[in-house]
């Protein structure tokens, strides 16, 4: 295969094959190397299977709620080997799908663990046979990410699992602990209480989702989890996890060092995800690091001239549009682009019940950075759409310059708030205002109503809410 391809990428993930996706579409003739199932980990062991469990969760708590809504549907209870089924069905077919269109562009799939040899060789080897070398003039890095596991005690113990243990679900525990309180833990801690698990979730942080989202919209979301139910404690800093008579117990001490101890049928370990790329030849070849993360530029170029970088290998929101977008970048750079990556409007969309979502700034980064801010929100129960939905729970807030009214930031907690989102991630990309926001007609009735209402807020105009 020496000499075949102008492009080679390494790592089949949202990063990498939309990368050889876009290559194909500029004229190269890319080879795409892959040791796993393409979609990496947000198809095969992340955004898809979990969204699936929450979508089969969702739609289940709602069939209890039917007599609200003048239905009668006598028995709603989960089916854990359909959910199981339904779930990897709908893995099976989005793979599938990628890997048509990889077809169709001509893009090359090459099964095999790589490792590069050299600045324009990837050394592959396949699970069975000899290892082959890839030559190619230009390479993109698009190793993606894997779970952090970090220095806890108990880690190995039976009933201790990761995110990708949590998708198989043979039975429901009862009891559930959660270690983690970001993104990961909250939405496996939503899908099990659902299917009947009590919940406890210790998180390090002050808050939950650190970094993820507006403080005000996460220290909102721990109200409506308590009100329901969980168990959520903030600074815990998790010291051991023993078995404990047939159960297994998870030691913490809170923010001034009192110690506590909480008892499970499983624990769930959710504390975030690390760059997948040891083991690479990176540093052999001469690739500056940042830490586990890969080095590179506002065009997403390494140190070697002729290689690019994308997605969680290097650093910054592990999400996989944002790997998406770094794909496109990276691919039109090595076909002798000049982009430059653009992060202020990578969103980030948590699917918990209720939803959230944040783009750009959250009001205490804005105040860091010695902006000049005004908020204006509104409350979800004020939306009509929202009530009939019954889904009444969470606010749209606006973190906008004061003086010109630039939406320097959105946070949405709700129904939809992930789809929601995009029009914040829009005013963000265009620098809109307050005004152009709330001088866009907004379909009545609608859920989008509850962004125009914030954006009116800005001027002390907000129609269908008073908090007098």
């Amino acid at each position: 295969m020496t000499g075949q391809f102008d492009l080679a990428v390494l790592g089949g993930g949202p990063g990498g094959y939309v990368a050889a996706l876009r290559a194909a579409q500029l004229g190269a003739r890319p080879v795409l190397i892959e040791r796993e199932r393409v979609g990496g980990t947000c198809l095969n062991i992340g955004c898809i299977p979990t969204k699936a469990l929450t979508t089969s969760t969702e739609l289940l708590l709602k069939a209890r709620r039917a007599l609200e809504f003048g239905l009668a549907i006598p028995t709603a209870a989960p089916d854990l080997f359909a959910l199981m089924e339904y779930k990897q069905g709908s893995v099976d077919a989005l793979v599938g799908g990628v890997e048509h269109l990889l077809k169709r562009a001509g893009v090359t799939l090459l099964r095999g663990t790589g490792h590069l040899s050299a600045p324009d060789t990837i050394r592959v080897q396949p699970d069975t046979g000899d290892a082959i070398s890839v030559s190619a003039s230009r390479v993109i890095l698009a190793p993606g990410s894997i779970t952090a596991r970090p220095p806890i005690p108990g880690l190995d113990l039976p009933g201790v699992i990761t995110s990708t243990e949590a998708l198989d679900i043979p039975d429901v525990p009862a009891r559930l602990i959660v270690v983690g309180g970001g993104v990961i833990g909250l939405e496996f801690a939503c899908i099990y209480e659902a299917l009947g698990s009590q919940v406890t979730i210790l998180e390090m942080m002050p808050t939950l989702l650190p970094g993820a989202t507006d403080e005000v919209v996460a220290q909102r979301l721990a109200i409506l989890l308590r009100r329901r139910g969980m168990s959520v404690v903030t600074g815990a800093h998790v010291e051991e996890i023993v078995s404990a008579g047939g159960s297994l117990a998870a030691t913490y001490s809170d923010g001034k060092g009192v110690p506590s101890r909480v008892e499970g049928d499983r624990v769930l370990v959710a504390t975030g995800r690390w760059p997948n790329t040891e083991g690479l030849g990176l540093a052999e070849v001469g690739v500056e690091m940042n830490g586990r993360a890969i080095d590179v530029d506002e065009h997403l170029a390494t140190s070697l001239p002729n290689v690019w970088a994308v997605g969680d290998a290097v650093g910054g929101p592990m999400l996989a549009h944002k790997a998406m977008v770094d794909g496109r970048v990276a691919a039109e750079n090595a076909g002798g682009g000049t982009r430059a990556v653009d992060y202020r409007s990578v969103p980030n969309v948590i699917f918990t019940r209720p939803e959230v979502a944040s783009v750009g700034l959250t009001e205490a980064q804005a105040r860091q950075q010695g902006a000049d801010v005004k908020v204006a929100q509104f409350p979800f129960s004020a939306n009509p759409r929202a009530r009939i939905l019954g889904e009444t729970d969470g606010l749209a807030k606006l973190v906008c310059e004061a003086g010109t009214g630039v939406v320097l930031g959105v946070h949405l907690m709700g129904p939809h708030a992930t789809d929601l989102i995009a029009e914040g991630a829009l005013a963000v990309q265009l620098g809109a205002t307050a005004d152009d926001l709330a001088w866009t007609t907004h379909a009545h009735p609608t859920l989008p109503e509850a962004m125009l209402e914030a954006a009116l807020g800005f001027r002390d105009a907000t129609l269908h809410f008073s908090s007098r």
